[in-house]
């Protein structure tokens, strides 16, 4: 099964709740926690919580490696076979739709690893030949993808232009699938989808309640650590949220006070993109969390599982009976 939501919502907590009533082991969806030395900005679950509860796919990579959705969607199939050969359920927590949507819906992605051969040239070209270059090439050959993508994301465009020399077929192709263009959800009775919410003002204070106890935990240190180690503030690790804004006030390019503000906001229009993602998909069931403890929205969550009788067939690699 599956539990989503906005980020701050309170994913990670009632998971831990929900995970010993159902005898389930927690398969990570979130495409900023599978960075090492990335805990506190990520809200990665804590040492003490992974005892607690077995959790797979955190730590993966290293900040200045690449994690691409096939290499996700591999290790996350090979995770929840072997806990179904233990004998528990495999519960798929976090707020990386797309990462959900690949591992649930078992889509087809080309398996481009990253060319950095080919990444330097055309960094190259684009330096060479002026800005705009590149996404001319891109409009040429995948016109819908360069209609997505801003002519100065360099490093999408550069994405774009090297699974189509890696397979020949335009990355919007495999983009329809996952962002909901042609895509169309697979009939009902596969994995249970839920999804906490919150109304809006209670989860921007969640939220904010949140990035104060980052920062009290050591936010800060925490990016001055990684720009400190060699990681490059350019990496998409340290463009992640939380990171990005950071890094400006450590450059002294900006205050702490601007710095955290921006993070608030940033974080609060990524939550309205999840919520937006996910009610895209007809098949979430959504739990409006309140104020309940974590412990009361688990045996809610118990109760609806219950009900449904975890909503699929046994087949299914995330359906299971409890």
């Amino acid at each position: 099964m599956v539990l989503s939501g906005p980020t701050a919502v309170g994913k990670t907590r009632v998971a831990i709740a929900l995970a010993p009533l159902l005898g389930a082991e927690i398969v990570c969806a979130d495409s900023r926690t599978v960075y090492r030395h990335m805990d506190i900005g990520t809200a990665k679950p804590s040492p003490e919580d992974r005892r607690a509860v077995p959790h797979h796919l955190l730590d993966v990579v290293d900040p200045d490696e690449v994690l691409t959705l096939a290499q996700y969607q591999r290790l996350a199939d090979r995770a929840i076979a072997e806990i179904r050969a233990r004998g528990h359920l495999p519960l798929l927590v976090g707020g990386t739709g797309l990462y959900i949507r690949a591992v649930v819906d078992r889509i087809a992605i080309p398996r481009v690893p990253p060319n950095w051969e080919l990444r330097t040239q055309l960094e190259e070209e684009e330096r060479r030949e002026g800005p705009g270059a590149l996404h001319r090439r891109l409009q040429a050959v995948d016109p819908l993808a360069a209609s997505r993508i801003h002519p100065r994301n360099l490093r999408r465009i550069i994405r774009a232009l090297e699974v189509y020399a890696a397979t020949g077929t335009p990355i919007s192709a495999f983009q329809d699938q996952v962002r909901g263009g042609r895509w169309t959800p697979p009939p009902a009775g596969t994995a249970l989808l839920l999804a906490l919410t919150l109304d809006r003002a209670r989860l921007y204070r969640r939220i904010d309640q949140r990035i104060d106890a980052q920062l009290s935990s050591g936010l800060v240190e925490e990016v001055r650590a990684l720009l400190r180690a060699g990681y490059s503030p350019r990496l998409p690790a340290l463009q992640a949220l939380g990171y990005k804004e950071i890094v400006p006030y450590l450059e002294g390019r900006t205050t702490l006070p601007e710095a955290v503000a921006l993070l608030r906001r940033n974080t609060r229009r990524y939550a309205k993109r999840q919520i937006t993602w996910l009610r895209a998909d007809p098949r979430y069931r959504w739990v409006d969390v309140d104020d309940l403890p974590p412990e009361e929205v688990a045996a809610l969550l118990r109760r609806i599982i219950t009900d449904e009788e975890c909503g699929a067939p046994a087949s299914h690699p995330l359906a299971g009976t409890t």
